[in-house]
């Protein structure tokens, strides 16, 4: 994480198109939608059995307004890719002509926006043609087991074959790579790591073992006893032969392995992990992110959130808008402070903030 210094005061001044910028010196270029805070999944490290309170729709961003913004973001502040995120953003009915939207327009290097799609898979395989005719390029499906059992105790739905069924389609859909989201958790998951890692090589997904962030239900998340990176890769060394990926992790949130099944060399390609609490990468980040209710968020655990919507709703200008989200971004800290000893867990849940 970086070194903590004096945060500078003045923020950058908005003249027709800038760049998302901090007071450390990175640069936004990858915007986070949340299309909806609400899920068809319960997941025990996420939300309560009974759910959340839902936003009301009339709090929520209507689809013009989803779209403008992400007009001035692309067009005014430099944002080169798009990822819609929820809740489960398959629950908006109106998600291919959002995508739709965003890829008619181009960069600031006159290029195609980048646009994916972080989903719990529930329905994707009955919208992933009109999705990807609508421009989606790349999908994120969560799955943390592939015991049903443990699948249903985990998101207390029994819906694992429509999970499997969604894999399977985008990859024959050719979103790729299709990446697997997994969370691991002490005690409920962790005997899943090698199967999870096997079933995506066979089926030529890229898994993605995420360490658990404090996100969710207050009481869920224990620092000194989560499940971590080095952990994880302890179990994957005793079945796979591992080597550090070639390429530059750049901003990206994954460090990547080649691996290698070591009763089988024929099962083999790329694995992640995402180190956010004991490897943080906070001084690469290079996201900003739009709630379903038009905050804009700077980092998923600021505390503090710019609501775009009241500004839109009140009629402020594109050039206003611009300005007020290129603001927020300045205030951004060097880094998500978990192991402070003051951190606080944003009163949002991840649900409500988008992935």
């Amino acid at each position: 994480m970086s070194t903590r210094l004096p945060l500078p005061t003045t923020p950058p001044r908005i003249e027709g198109s800038t760049t998302l910028a901090d007071a450390y010196g990175r640069v936004a270029r990858d915007l986070r939608v949340s299309l909806t805070d609400r899920c068809n999944l319960r997941c025990t490290y996420c939300m309560p059995a009974e759910g959340l309170e839902w936003l009301p729709t009339a709090d929520t961003l209507n689809d013009d307004e989803v779209i403008r913004l992400i007009t001035i973001a692309v067009t005014r502040l430099g944002i080169r890719q798009v990822r819609f995120t929820g809740g489960e953003p398959l629950l908006r009915k109106s998600l291919a002509p959002i995508i739709a939207a965003t890829t008619a327009l181009r960069s600031d290097q006159d290029k195609p926006i980048s646009t994916a799609l972080t989903t719990n898979g529930l329905g994707l395989v009955h919208r992933i043609d009109e999705l990807k005719s609508a421009g989606l390029e790349r999908v994120n499906i969560s799955l943390d087991t592939l015991d049903p059992v443990r699948y249903a105790q985990l998101t207390r739905r029994d819906r694992l074959a429509d999970v499997l069924s969604a894999i399977e389609a985008a990859v024959a859909a050719g979103l790729s790579p299709v990446k697997v989201n997994s969370v691991v958790m002490p005690g409920v998951n962790e005997i899943d790591i090698v199967p999870l890692a096997r079933f995506c090589l066979e089926h030529g997904a890229q898994l993605r073992f995420i360490e658990q962030m404090p996100l969710g239900p207050r009481d869920r998340w224990d620092r000194s006893g989560m499940v971590t990176a080095e952990a994880i890769l302890e179990r994957l060394q005793g079945a796979f032969e591992l080597t550090s990926a070639a390429e530059a992790r750049g901003a990206a949130p994954a460090a990547l392995w080649e691996a290698t099944a070591i009763d089988n060399p024929e099962v083999h390609g790329k694995i992640g992990v995402i180190a956010s609490v004991t490897r943080p990468f906070c001084g690469d980040c290079d996201r900003t992110r739009l709630t379903t209710d038009g905050a804009i968020r700077n980092c998923l655990f600021s505390r503090t959130e710019t609501s775009l919507r009241d500004l839109m709703r009140a009629g402020a200008t594109d050039d206003e808008l611009a300005g007020a989200w290129a603001s927020a971004m300045w205030g951004k800290l060097p880094g998500h402070g978990i192991d402070d000893p003051g951190f606080l867990q944003p009163e949002r849940p991840m649900s409500a903030i988008g992935g």
